[in-house]
């Protein structure tokens, strides 16, 4: 049985790395998700609910990374589900894929760590260089 994951559990996890471990599932590289329903994902991520739902998300977590501050998204934005969706999620109009306690915003690879269960995918934090700092990255 899987663990149902809620973003109010999450945001009591204060670090970057602990969120992760709360999130990762492990998925199989190139494994099937939704394989020839691909269609029906689609459709669900250019309706007008996803796309206000998912704007919603972006600013509630600040457009930061897992919603830590300081983990600013640039580029390749994501707002993950939580817990997987199937198929059959959509076409039955199920509420919990469209209710922000279960999605948060990531990055590309932050959200390729999270299914694949891989933290080498995550990006590095940024370590300030200070004066006198003669050690290189």
């Amino acid at each position: 049985m899987t663990r149902t994951r809620t973003y109010s559990e999450l945001q009591r996890l204060p670090t970057f790395e602990e969120r992760y471990e709360y999130l990762r599932l492990g998925g199989d590289v190139g494994g099937a998700t939704f394989g020839f329903d691909r269609h029906i994902n689609q459709a669900f991520y250019h309706s007008v609910e996803w796309k206000q739902i998912r704007q919603y998300v972006i600013v509630r977590d600040g457009g930061c990374d897992l919603g830590i501050p300081g983990r600013e998204i640039y580029s390749d934005l994501l707002v993950h589900h939580m817990n997987p969706m199937s198929p059959d999620d959509i076409v039955h109009d199920e509420e919990w894929i469209l209710d922000p306690n279960f999605l948060i915003t990531t990055t590309q690879a932050t959200h390729n760590a999270i299914h694949y269960g891989d933290s080498t995918l995550l990006a590095k934090p940024f370590v300030e260089r200070a004066p006198g700092d003669t050690r290189l990255w």
